[in-house]
Protein backbone atom coordinates (compact mmCIF):
# COMPACT_ATOMS: atom_id res chain seq x y z
CA UNK A 1 0.00 0.00 0.00
CA UNK A 2 2.81 2.39 0.93
CA UNK A 3 4.64 1.59 -2.30
CA UNK A 4 1.49 2.30 -4.32
CA UNK A 5 0.97 5.68 -2.59
CA UNK A 6 4.66 6.57 -3.02
CA UNK A 7 4.57 5.75 -6.73
CA UNK A 8 1.33 7.69 -7.21
CA UNK A 9 2.77 10.75 -5.48
CA UNK A 10 5.98 10.48 -7.54
CA UNK A 11 4.01 10.34 -10.79
CA UNK A 12 1.86 13.30 -9.74
CA UNK A 13 4.81 15.54 -8.81
CA UNK A 14 6.38 14.90 -12.21
CA UNK A 15 3.40 16.51 -13.93
CA UNK A 16 4.05 20.06 -15.15
CA UNK A 17 0.59 21.00 -13.94
CA UNK A 18 0.93 19.46 -10.45
CA UNK A 19 1.68 22.78 -8.73
CA UNK A 20 -1.30 24.47 -10.37
CA UNK A 21 -3.59 21.58 -9.41
CA UNK A 22 -2.59 21.89 -5.74
CA UNK A 23 -3.14 25.65 -5.88
CA UNK A 24 -6.66 25.05 -7.17
CA UNK A 25 -7.31 22.46 -4.44
CA UNK A 26 -6.13 24.89 -1.75
CA UNK A 27 -8.35 27.61 -3.19
CA UNK A 28 -11.44 25.40 -3.43
CA UNK A 29 -10.92 24.11 0.11
CA UNK A 30 -10.70 27.68 1.44
CA UNK A 31 -13.87 28.70 -0.42
CA UNK A 32 -15.79 25.65 0.80
CA UNK A 33 -14.80 26.19 4.42
CA UNK A 34 -15.56 29.93 4.22
CA UNK A 35 -19.09 29.23 3.01
CA UNK A 36 -20.10 26.34 5.24
CA UNK A 37 -20.52 25.48 8.90
CA UNK A 38 -16.72 25.24 9.02
CA UNK A 39 -16.34 29.00 8.50
CA UNK A 40 -15.63 29.64 12.19
CA UNK A 41 -13.02 26.88 12.21
CA UNK A 42 -11.34 28.35 9.14
CA UNK A 43 -11.30 31.91 10.55
CA UNK A 44 -10.04 30.74 13.94
CA UNK A 45 -7.32 28.63 12.36
CA UNK A 46 -6.04 31.42 10.14
CA UNK A 47 -6.36 34.51 12.33
CA UNK A 48 -6.21 33.55 15.99
CA UNK A 49 -2.96 34.21 17.83
CA UNK A 50 -1.93 31.53 20.29
CA UNK A 51 -0.55 31.93 23.80
CA UNK A 52 1.66 29.53 25.71
CA UNK A 53 -0.25 28.33 28.81
CA UNK A 54 1.16 29.76 32.03
CA UNK A 55 3.49 32.07 30.14
CA UNK A 56 3.06 35.67 29.10
CA UNK A 57 4.11 34.76 25.56
CA UNK A 58 1.94 35.19 22.47
CA UNK A 59 2.69 33.32 19.28
CA UNK A 60 1.75 35.09 16.05
CA UNK A 61 -1.18 33.78 14.01
CA UNK A 62 -0.88 31.15 11.31
CA UNK A 63 -1.63 33.87 8.75
CA UNK A 64 1.50 35.76 9.87
CA UNK A 65 3.76 32.71 9.62
CA UNK A 66 2.43 31.93 6.16
CA UNK A 67 2.49 35.45 4.68
CA UNK A 68 5.64 36.71 6.40
CA UNK A 69 7.49 33.47 7.06
CA UNK A 70 6.80 30.81 4.44
CA UNK A 71 6.44 33.40 1.68
CA UNK A 72 9.98 34.58 2.44
CA UNK A 73 11.08 31.15 1.18
CA UNK A 74 8.94 31.65 -1.93
CA UNK A 75 10.67 34.97 -2.57
CA UNK A 76 14.05 33.33 -1.89
CA UNK A 77 13.25 30.85 -4.67
CA UNK A 78 12.15 33.67 -6.99
CA UNK A 79 15.42 35.47 -6.26
CA UNK A 80 17.46 32.34 -6.97
CA UNK A 81 15.62 31.76 -10.27
CA UNK A 82 16.09 35.38 -11.26
CA UNK A 83 19.81 35.30 -10.46
CA UNK A 84 20.33 32.04 -12.38
CA UNK A 85 18.45 33.36 -15.42
CA UNK A 86 20.52 36.57 -15.35
CA UNK A 87 23.80 34.64 -15.13
CA UNK A 88 23.23 31.78 -17.52
CA UNK A 89 19.63 31.64 -18.68
CA UNK A 90 17.06 33.53 -20.73
CA UNK A 91 17.90 36.90 -19.15
CA UNK A 92 21.65 36.65 -19.68
CA UNK A 93 21.76 38.60 -22.97
CA UNK A 94 20.20 41.91 -23.96
CA UNK A 95 18.66 40.47 -27.13
CA UNK A 96 16.86 37.84 -25.02
CA UNK A 97 15.67 40.12 -22.26
CA UNK A 98 14.41 43.21 -24.10
CA UNK A 99 11.07 41.83 -25.40
CA UNK A 100 9.83 40.14 -22.18
CA UNK A 101 11.10 43.11 -20.13
CA UNK A 102 9.14 45.70 -22.11
CA UNK A 103 6.11 43.39 -22.22
CA UNK A 104 6.31 43.00 -18.42
CA UNK A 105 6.51 46.78 -17.95
CA UNK A 106 3.39 47.22 -20.09
CA UNK A 107 1.69 44.40 -18.22
CA UNK A 108 2.28 46.18 -14.92
CA UNK A 109 1.67 49.77 -16.02
CA UNK A 110 -1.67 49.48 -17.85
CA UNK A 111 -3.47 47.40 -15.15
CA UNK A 112 -2.26 49.83 -12.47
CA UNK A 113 -3.59 52.79 -14.49
CA UNK A 114 -6.96 51.08 -14.94
CA UNK A 115 -7.24 50.48 -11.20
CA UNK A 116 -6.24 54.08 -10.46
CA UNK A 117 -8.86 55.31 -12.94
CA UNK A 118 -11.61 53.75 -10.80
CA UNK A 119 -10.10 54.65 -7.41
CA UNK A 120 -8.20 57.91 -7.91
CA UNK A 121 -10.57 59.94 -5.71
CA UNK A 122 -10.69 57.46 -2.80
CA UNK A 123 -7.80 57.70 -0.35
CA UNK A 124 -8.87 54.43 1.29
CA UNK A 125 -8.66 52.31 -1.87
CA UNK A 126 -6.05 53.96 -4.11
CA UNK A 127 -3.38 52.12 -2.13
CA UNK A 128 -4.33 48.90 -3.91
CA UNK A 129 -3.12 50.09 -7.34
CA UNK A 130 -0.46 47.36 -7.63
CA UNK A 131 -2.83 44.43 -7.04
CA UNK A 132 -3.71 43.84 -10.73
CA UNK A 133 -0.11 44.37 -11.86
CA UNK A 134 1.10 40.92 -10.82
CA UNK A 135 1.31 37.67 -12.79
CA UNK A 136 1.20 34.25 -11.13
CA UNK A 137 4.10 32.31 -12.63
CA UNK A 138 2.99 28.90 -11.32
CA UNK A 139 -0.62 29.17 -12.53
CA UNK A 140 0.14 30.76 -15.90
CA UNK A 141 2.83 28.21 -16.75
CA UNK A 142 0.55 25.45 -15.45
CA UNK A 143 -2.19 26.43 -17.92
CA UNK A 144 0.39 26.59 -20.69
CA UNK A 145 1.58 23.10 -19.75
CA UNK A 146 -1.95 21.77 -20.35
CA UNK A 147 -1.46 22.56 -24.04
CA UNK A 148 1.68 20.41 -24.18
CA UNK A 149 3.63 20.44 -27.43
CA UNK A 150 1.03 22.58 -29.20
CA UNK A 151 2.75 25.69 -27.82
CA UNK A 152 6.24 26.48 -29.18
CA UNK A 153 9.09 26.37 -26.66
CA UNK A 154 9.91 30.00 -27.50
CA UNK A 155 6.51 31.11 -26.16
CA UNK A 156 6.99 29.15 -22.94
CA UNK A 157 10.38 30.84 -22.48
CA UNK A 158 8.84 34.24 -23.27
CA UNK A 159 6.10 33.76 -20.65
CA UNK A 160 8.56 32.46 -18.05
CA UNK A 161 10.96 35.39 -18.57
CA UNK A 162 8.06 37.88 -18.53
CA UNK A 163 6.65 36.39 -15.31
CA UNK A 164 10.06 36.44 -13.59
CA UNK A 165 10.60 40.10 -14.52
CA UNK A 166 7.02 40.80 -13.41
CA UNK A 167 7.82 39.17 -10.04
CA UNK A 168 10.91 41.37 -9.73
CA UNK A 169 8.72 44.42 -10.29
CA UNK A 170 6.28 43.17 -7.65
CA UNK A 171 9.15 42.67 -5.21
CA UNK A 172 10.34 46.25 -5.72
CA UNK A 173 6.79 47.53 -5.23
CA UNK A 174 6.44 45.56 -1.99
CA UNK A 175 9.78 46.90 -0.75
CA UNK A 176 9.11 50.55 -1.51
CA UNK A 177 5.31 50.87 -1.34
CA UNK A 178 3.93 48.26 1.02
CA UNK A 179 6.56 48.16 3.72
CA UNK A 180 5.86 49.83 7.07
CA UNK A 181 5.56 53.60 7.18
CA UNK A 182 7.93 53.75 10.16
CA UNK A 183 11.42 52.48 9.41
CA UNK A 184 13.66 51.45 12.29
CA UNK A 185 17.19 52.44 11.33
CA UNK A 186 18.79 50.25 14.01
CA UNK A 187 17.39 47.05 12.51
CA UNK A 188 18.05 48.30 8.98
CA UNK A 189 21.68 48.78 9.97
CA UNK A 190 21.79 45.26 11.43
CA UNK A 191 20.29 43.87 8.21
CA UNK A 192 22.85 45.72 6.08
CA UNK A 193 25.65 44.44 8.31
CA UNK A 194 24.40 40.87 7.99
CA UNK A 195 24.40 41.16 4.20
CA UNK A 196 28.04 42.28 4.24
CA UNK A 197 29.04 39.04 5.98
CA UNK A 198 28.06 36.76 3.08
CA UNK A 199 29.11 39.50 0.69
CA UNK A 200 32.64 39.88 2.04
CA UNK A 201 33.56 37.02 4.35
CA UNK A 202 31.70 34.21 2.58
CA UNK A 203 30.94 35.15 -1.03
CA UNK A 204 34.30 36.60 -2.01
CA UNK A 205 36.19 33.95 -0.03
CA UNK A 206 34.48 31.27 -2.07
CA UNK A 207 32.80 29.61 0.93
CA UNK A 208 29.92 27.51 -0.39
CA UNK A 209 28.33 26.07 2.77
CA UNK A 210 24.59 26.58 2.40
CA UNK A 211 24.10 26.08 6.15
CA UNK A 212 26.01 29.30 6.86
CA UNK A 213 24.03 31.29 4.31
CA UNK A 214 20.69 29.96 5.57
CA UNK A 215 21.63 30.67 9.20
CA UNK A 216 22.45 34.25 8.24
CA UNK A 217 19.18 34.31 6.29
CA UNK A 218 17.15 33.56 9.43
CA UNK A 219 18.83 36.43 11.33
CA UNK A 220 18.41 38.69 8.29
CA UNK A 221 14.69 37.84 8.10
CA UNK A 222 14.21 38.83 11.75
CA UNK A 223 16.04 42.14 11.31
CA UNK A 224 14.14 43.03 8.14
CA UNK A 225 10.86 42.12 9.86
CA UNK A 226 11.67 44.47 12.74
CA UNK A 227 12.96 47.23 10.46
CA UNK A 228 9.56 48.05 8.92
CA UNK A 229 10.40 46.63 5.47
CA UNK A 230 8.29 43.61 4.60
CA UNK A 231 10.07 40.46 5.82
CA UNK A 232 9.77 38.62 2.48
CA UNK A 233 12.32 41.03 0.98
CA UNK A 234 14.94 39.25 3.10
CA UNK A 235 14.49 36.16 0.92
CA UNK A 236 15.23 38.08 -2.28
CA UNK A 237 18.23 39.89 -0.74
CA UNK A 238 19.76 36.63 0.50
CA UNK A 239 19.27 34.95 -2.90
CA UNK A 240 21.62 37.35 -4.65
CA UNK A 241 24.44 36.43 -2.25
CA UNK A 242 24.15 32.66 -2.75
CA UNK A 243 27.25 31.79 -4.84
CA UNK A 244 27.10 30.18 -8.25
CA UNK A 245 30.60 28.69 -7.96
CA UNK A 246 30.45 25.27 -9.62
CA UNK A 247 32.30 22.19 -8.45
CA UNK A 248 33.89 19.50 -10.61
CA UNK A 249 30.47 18.01 -11.31
CA UNK A 250 28.99 21.33 -12.42
CA UNK A 251 26.92 21.84 -9.26
CA UNK A 252 26.77 25.12 -7.36
CA UNK A 253 25.14 26.24 -4.07
CA UNK A 254 22.70 28.35 -6.10
CA UNK A 255 21.56 25.36 -8.16
CA UNK A 256 21.43 23.06 -5.14
CA UNK A 257 19.32 25.44 -3.05
CA UNK A 258 16.98 26.21 -5.94
CA UNK A 259 16.48 22.49 -6.60
CA UNK A 260 15.90 21.78 -2.90
CA UNK A 261 13.42 24.63 -2.43
CA UNK A 262 11.39 24.10 -5.59
CA UNK A 263 9.26 21.11 -4.49
CA UNK A 264 8.64 22.59 -1.03
CA UNK A 265 7.45 25.89 -2.53
CA UNK A 266 5.46 24.36 -5.40
CA UNK A 267 3.76 21.53 -3.54
CA UNK A 268 3.65 22.99 -0.04
CA UNK A 269 4.07 26.72 0.50
CA UNK A 270 1.99 28.02 -2.42
CA UNK A 271 -1.01 25.70 -1.84
CA UNK A 272 -0.90 26.60 1.88
CA UNK A 273 -0.78 30.30 0.95
CA UNK A 274 -3.77 29.80 -1.37
CA UNK A 275 -5.72 28.09 1.42
CA UNK A 276 -4.95 30.89 3.89
CA UNK A 277 -5.67 33.79 1.51
CA UNK A 278 -8.42 32.63 -0.86
CA UNK A 279 -11.21 32.27 1.68
CA UNK A 280 -14.12 34.47 0.53
CA UNK A 281 -17.48 34.44 2.30
CA UNK A 282 -20.38 34.94 -0.12
CA UNK A 283 -22.88 35.53 2.68
CA UNK A 284 -24.93 38.67 1.99
CA UNK A 285 -22.95 39.31 -1.19
CA UNK A 286 -24.59 40.25 -4.49
CA UNK A 287 -23.27 40.65 -8.02
CA UNK A 288 -23.41 44.41 -7.50
CA UNK A 289 -20.27 44.16 -5.41
CA UNK A 290 -18.33 43.53 -8.62
CA UNK A 291 -19.21 47.06 -9.72
CA UNK A 292 -17.52 48.59 -6.67
CA UNK A 293 -14.31 50.54 -7.48
CA UNK A 294 -11.89 48.04 -5.91
CA UNK A 295 -13.12 44.77 -7.50
CA UNK A 296 -13.94 46.50 -10.80
CA UNK A 297 -10.46 48.01 -10.99
CA UNK A 298 -8.84 44.66 -10.21
CA UNK A 299 -10.96 42.61 -12.63
CA UNK A 300 -10.57 45.01 -15.55
CA UNK A 301 -6.93 45.56 -14.69
CA UNK A 302 -6.04 41.86 -14.69
CA UNK A 303 -8.34 40.66 -17.45
CA UNK A 304 -8.16 43.60 -19.90
CA UNK A 305 -5.20 45.64 -18.68
CA UNK A 306 -2.78 42.74 -18.95
CA UNK A 307 -3.92 42.02 -22.50
CA UNK A 308 -3.52 45.64 -23.60
CA UNK A 309 -0.26 46.18 -21.71
CA UNK A 310 1.58 42.99 -22.65
CA UNK A 311 0.41 42.70 -26.27
CA UNK A 312 0.48 46.45 -26.92
CA UNK A 313 4.02 46.99 -25.61
CA UNK A 314 5.17 43.83 -27.42
CA UNK A 315 3.70 45.08 -30.71
CA UNK A 316 5.36 48.50 -30.33
CA UNK A 317 8.74 46.93 -29.50
CA UNK A 318 8.65 44.61 -32.52
CA UNK A 319 7.32 47.26 -34.94
CA UNK A 320 10.11 49.65 -33.88
CA UNK A 321 12.65 46.96 -34.71
CA UNK A 322 14.00 46.46 -31.19
CA UNK A 323 13.01 42.78 -31.16
CA UNK A 324 11.47 40.04 -33.27
CA UNK A 325 8.54 37.68 -32.80
CA UNK A 326 9.57 34.58 -30.81
CA UNK A 327 10.30 31.55 -32.99
CA UNK A 328 7.12 29.92 -34.43
CA UNK A 329 4.96 32.49 -32.62
CA UNK A 330 2.10 34.42 -34.22
CA UNK A 331 0.26 37.51 -33.05
CA UNK A 332 -2.68 35.34 -32.05
CA UNK A 333 -0.52 33.08 -29.87
CA UNK A 334 1.08 36.15 -28.32
CA UNK A 335 -2.42 37.42 -27.61
CA UNK A 336 -3.16 34.16 -25.82
CA UNK A 337 0.01 34.57 -23.73
CA UNK A 338 -0.98 38.14 -22.84
CA UNK A 339 -4.32 36.86 -21.56
CA UNK A 340 -2.60 34.25 -19.37
CA UNK A 341 -0.59 37.08 -17.81
CA UNK A 342 -3.90 38.17 -16.30
CA UNK A 343 -3.73 35.22 -13.89
CA UNK A 344 -2.69 37.26 -10.89
CA UNK A 345 -3.58 34.85 -8.10
CA UNK A 346 -0.63 34.32 -5.69
CA UNK A 347 1.14 37.66 -6.12
CA UNK A 348 -2.11 39.65 -6.45
CA UNK A 349 -3.56 38.06 -3.32
CA UNK A 350 -0.28 38.70 -1.50
CA UNK A 351 -0.14 42.38 -2.48
CA UNK A 352 -3.84 42.66 -1.62
CA UNK A 353 -3.12 41.37 1.89
CA UNK A 354 -0.53 44.13 2.28
CA UNK A 355 -2.68 46.89 0.78
CA UNK A 356 -5.85 46.29 2.83
CA UNK A 357 -6.65 45.22 6.37
CA UNK A 358 -10.38 46.10 6.36
CA UNK A 359 -12.23 42.74 6.06
CA UNK A 360 -14.72 44.21 3.58
CA UNK A 361 -11.97 45.28 1.19
CA UNK A 362 -10.05 42.04 1.74
CA UNK A 363 -13.12 40.08 0.67
CA UNK A 364 -13.57 42.26 -2.43
CA UNK A 365 -9.91 41.83 -3.39
CA UNK A 366 -10.01 38.05 -3.04
CA UNK A 367 -13.24 37.72 -5.03
CA UNK A 368 -11.96 39.99 -7.82
CA UNK A 369 -8.57 38.28 -8.09
CA UNK A 370 -10.11 34.80 -8.17
CA UNK A 371 -12.71 35.77 -10.78
CA UNK A 372 -10.27 37.63 -13.04
CA UNK A 373 -7.66 34.86 -12.80
CA UNK A 374 -10.27 32.21 -13.62
CA UNK A 375 -11.49 34.16 -16.69
CA UNK A 376 -7.91 34.75 -17.87
CA UNK A 377 -7.02 31.07 -17.49
CA UNK A 378 -10.08 29.85 -19.43
CA UNK A 379 -9.90 32.40 -22.26
CA UNK A 380 -6.11 32.20 -22.56
CA UNK A 381 -6.28 28.42 -22.85
CA UNK A 382 -9.04 28.56 -25.50
CA UNK A 383 -7.25 31.20 -27.60
CA UNK A 384 -3.97 29.26 -27.55
CA UNK A 385 -5.75 25.98 -28.28
CA UNK A 386 -7.47 27.45 -31.34
CA UNK A 387 -4.34 29.31 -32.52
CA UNK A 388 -2.04 26.29 -32.40
CA UNK A 389 -1.99 22.81 -33.86
CA UNK A 390 -0.65 19.62 -32.39
CA UNK A 391 2.66 18.69 -34.08
CA UNK A 392 2.47 15.64 -36.31
CA UNK A 393 4.12 12.53 -34.89
CA UNK A 394 6.70 11.12 -37.26
CA UNK A 395 7.21 7.40 -37.88
CA UNK A 396 10.57 7.63 -36.09
CA UNK A 397 8.92 9.08 -32.99
CA UNK A 398 6.27 6.34 -33.00
CA UNK A 399 8.81 3.56 -33.06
Amino acid sequence: MFTFIHNAVSRFTKLETAGGILLVIGTILALLMSNSSWEHVYTTLIHTSLSIPGQNITIASLEFWINDGLMALFFLLIGLELKREMLEGELAHFSQIILPTIAAVGGMLVPALIYIMFNWDNANTIHGWAIPSATDIAFSLGVLALLGSRVPLSLKIFLMALAIIDDLGAILIIAFVYSGHELHLTYLTFAAAILTIPGILLYWKGITSLKLYLLLGVVLWFCVLQSGIHATIAGVALAFFIPNVKDSQGHSPLHQLEKALHPWVTYGILPIFAFANAGVSFEGMSLNILLEPVPLGIILGLFLGKQVGVLGFTWITIKLGFAELPDRATWMTLYGISILCGIGFTMSLFIGSLAFTDPAYVNEVRLAVLLASFMAAILGYLILFMATTKPKVTEKELF
